[in-house]
């Protein structure tokens, strides 16, 4: 097991069919002990999760959720607390959630501007800074970050020009916690996910749909679990020399 009793944050993981629950399984079959935050977490997800976890792994998965609105830095502070009396570490951290508006530039308001960065760029800065201190108190630990394709080639498929520019600032918060606090034993590293099944393409007409498919590749949208794979590699040992980079997620939809 690659993550065995290491205690793993992943934020964002309340919806089974995002990545960020994906990955929240996944660590859990390698034997970490897993909380899952998001601001709509319940009793029913978290059970959900260990019934899958039981169906591959066995029945001894250790999940637990806590609410957190990760836009809001005293949350985040009290969710690290409520983590570390009941497990007494953090070993990785891993910043999933997010939320996506396709608007065209000149049609976004500013109040949907504000939303998209506040979530998706100030929600994962809160949360990093929340569990640094932990991690550096320690002396190591991981934290990794999803950003998305949209901020590498200029929007995505769903994302309109606010959601590429936070997932561009998720990209350059990363490599800075990566250069200052890597003498410190910490990694920081991203995901970038283009054309995963999440609820995220559910907007997307099926023509277009099959369009974007065909342009990719590899011939086909990927698997939240395949992305999850990603975090897992950063998580674990395997990605123990690697900090600062991106790992690319997307079929080869955007190759550079």
């Amino acid at each position: 097991m690659l993550l065995k009793d290491k205690v793993c944050v992943i934020a964002g993981a309340g919806s089974p069919r995002g990545i960020g629950y994906a990955t929240a399984q996944l660590f859990a079959e390698h034997g970490a002990r897993v909380v899952m935050l998001d601001i709509a977490i319940n009793d029913d997800i978290v059970a959900g999760l260990k019934a899958a976890v039981a169906a591959t792994a066995g029945p001894e998965a250790d999940v637990v959720g806590i609410s957190c609105d990760i836009s809001k830095l005293d949350d985040c502070k009290r969710a690290v607390d409520e983590i570390v009396t009941r497990h007494g570490a953090i070993d990785c951290l891993v910043n999933s959630a997010g939320i996506v508006r396709g608007t065209p530039m000149l049609s976004i308001e500013e109040d949907e501007y504000e939303r998209i960065l506040t979530v998706n760029l100030k929600g994962t800065f809160n949360l990093c800074q929340a569990v640094l201190p932990v991690l550096v108190a320690r002396g190591c630990g991981s934290i990794v970050n999803l950003s998305s394709s949209a901020a590498q080639r200029g929007g995505g498929l769903v994302g309109g020009a606010h959601y590429a520019a936070s997932k561009g600032g998720v990209i350059g918060l990363t490599r800075t916690i990566a250069r200052e606090f890597g003498p410190k034993g910490i990694r920081a590293n991203i995901v970038c996910p283009a054309m995963i099944e999440t609820s995220m393409l559910d907007g997307l007409p099926e023509n277009r749909l099959r369009e974007i498919v065909a342009a990719v590749p590899l011939q086909r949208a990927g698997l939240p679990r395949e992305a999850a794979g990603a975090c897992l590699f950063l998580a674990s040992e395997l990605g123990g020399f690697v900090t600062g980079a991106t790992i690319d997620v997307n079929g080869g939809s955007h190759i550079h």
